[in-house]
């Protein structure tokens, strides 16, 4: 072992580097402890620490002891993560076994070099106790990384690079926010022609349209991707990683879809298996422990509807991730950048802040969707495009999207580095003033800002009704029943219902969402004034009976 303090890209660091050339790098106990001593040095100097693994496994010739490190090791990580220091492991070639199940991989970050192997079993004894023939490239890093196992392959002469981004990041997070000029906003949507909303629907779908990736190379700095799940598989729809926006580091997730046909069914069209949002959820809990904001750019038609999916567990990885950005202790800024279809798109966008581009569209189900539940066929789609007030106007009128983003005209996809410019922009003024709020008051005002959505008021059922289309039997429809061109799902809103209930030619999707069109129902001078949250800056939100 070679333990000790150093300094890497200007950042202090604690490193531990295993010798295999000495009994195979085995675990043994003075290993366990100089590694230990090591991460309670860091723990004390408040830095990072980089463990650079290469070892056969736990040392059989000191018997239960050696094994007893892999705990001792992984406690002392333990205290690390605790105090919010990041902790690397550089997996070099081979790392097996007791250490490969503890400090090689427990680590906030798992960077791998090119062609290190690395595994709980060796190969030969895999091939012994199962007889089972071995996939080509089976434990090297770039098989690891496609199974969701390391965050990063890396050849040697590029650790540095890659460890000094990370480093900064981290570093840049313990320090309180710079007091600085407040960042120049985004100049507010010019007053554009009314478009129809199928037509943005559209747009918002565009194939040249800019994606994640693309933002990523030209809104922000230094991207440093992260990969995988930790737990069997890396989700190609959804990447993320460390980036800098106005030389502040943050921690970047969004969906990736493709401007070609090749590049969309790599990335299934944008749309997350559970491995995907888990991912990041990792990435998430990850940007908190190190107290960097987290910025998401939201882009999928919905997540994936596959049977795998399903299996994986799909509604419950959804349903996590949302639970741990309501309670996140960090800023979260959410940017709509395309389409944003249903609990797929709020996996990422549970935030303080929820933007939206000019001609993208968020919606609880798509177009084409909501068309096959009330309508035959799916010619019916621009039509429920229009019900379902899934454009970034509608919403801002709702209250469910703060800021509304320009873009250049026609739309992104006709100037991608102008869209950037405006999108950095927009997310840089909208995160600034979060940076100094403490984070007990930012999961409080976060909380309150959803908690207001479809808040329970009293109504007076007297004073509501719903019409139904003029039609050949058109007539005021009984509270709660459905209508000629009304579908109501078990479990959906009633009338009353301030958000989510169906007004004429409304539907209640499977999920409890409504659409709604035409005249909404007439409620009562007060209850309106309820309705809605105060218009932020970037919506205009006239009045809305």
């Amino acid at each position: 072992m070679l333990c000790g303090t150093a300094r890497l890209g200007g950042h202090p660091v604690a490193l531990a580097v295993m010798d295999f050339r000495f009994l195979g790098g085995s675990l043994g106990c003075a290993v366990g402890e100089l590694i230990t001593r090591t991460a309670e040095r860091a723990l004390a100097d408040g830095i990072p620490l980089v463990l650079v693994t290469a070892s056969g496994g736990a040392r059989m010739q000191e018997g239960a002891l050696s094994l007893m490190q892999m705990a001792t090791v992984s406690q002392a990580l333990a205290g690390l993560r605790e105090a919010g220091l990041l902790t690397v492991s550089v997996v070099t070639d081979p790392t097996y076994g007791g250490v490969a199940a503890s400090f090689a991989t427990n680590t906030d970050v798992v960077l791998a070099e090119s062609g290190a192997r690395l595994g709980f079993a060796g190969p030969r004894v895999i091939r012994q106790v199962t007889g089972a023939a071995l996939p080509d490239g089976f434990q090297t890093a770039e098989y690891l990384q496609r199974h969701g196992q390391v965050d990063l392959v890396v050849p040697r002469h590029a650790l540095r690079g890659r460890l000094t981004a990370l480093l900064a990041a981290a570093d840049a997070g313990r320090r309180p926010p710079a007091v600085g000029p407040a960042p120049r906003p985004a100049p507010p949507p010019s007053a554009a022609p009314a478009r129809d909303p199928w037509e943005t629907v559209r747009t918002a779908r565009h194939p040249g349209r800019p994606t994640t990736l693309d933002y990523l190379e030209t809104a922000f700095d230094g991207f440093v991707e992260l990969h995988g799940d930790r737990l069997g598989a890396d989700c190609p729809a959804i990447v993320g990683g460390v980036a800098r926006l106005d030389g502040r580091p943050v921690m970047v997730i969004g969906h990736q879809k493709g401007h070609t046909t090749a590049e969309l069914v790599a990335r299934n069209f944008g749309m997350a298996s559970p491995a995907g949002h888990r991912k990041a959820l990792r990435l998430m809990r990850l940007a908190a422990r190190l107290r960097l904001p987290v910025v998401t750019l939201v882009d999928t038609p919905g997540a994936d509807p596959g049977v795998t999916a399903e299996q994986q567990g799909q509604a419950a990885a959804i349903a996590e991730n949302i639970l741990a950005l309501s309670v996140l202790p960090t800023p979260v800024v959410a940017v709509v950048t395309g389409e944003g279809g249903s609990g797929g798109a709020l996996a990422l966008a549970v935030a303080d802040r929820v933007l939206m581009l000019e001609h993208a569209v968020y919606s609880v189900i798509s177009p084409e969707g909501c068309a096959a539940i009330l309508w035959p066929d799916s010619s019916a789609a621009p039509q429920a495009a229009r019900a379902l007030r899934l454009t970034g106007a509608d919403l801002c009128r709702l209250g469910v999207v703060d800021e509304l983003v320009p873009e250049p005209r026609p739309a992104a996809h006709g100037d991608p580095a102008a869209a950037a410019e405006l999108l950095g922009r927009a997310v840089a003024a909208n995160l600034a003033p979060l940076l100094a709020v403490p984070p007990a008051t930012l999961v409080r005002r976060r909380r309150q800002r959803f908690r207001r959505f479809g808040a329970a008021r009293s109504v007076d059922p007297s004073t509501v009704s719903v019409s139904v289309p003029a039609g050949p039997t058109a007539a005021t429809t009984p509270r709660g029943a459905a209508g000629p061109s009304r579908a109501v799902g078990p479990g959906s809103a009633t009338d009353a219902t301030p958000r989510g209930a169906a007004g004429p030619s409304g539907a209640v999707g499977p999920d409890g969402g409504a659409a709604a069109s035409g005249a909404a129902a007439p409620v009562r001078a007060a209850d309106a004034s309820r309705r809605r949250p105060a218009p932020g800056p970037g919506c205009d939100r006239p009045e809305v009976a």
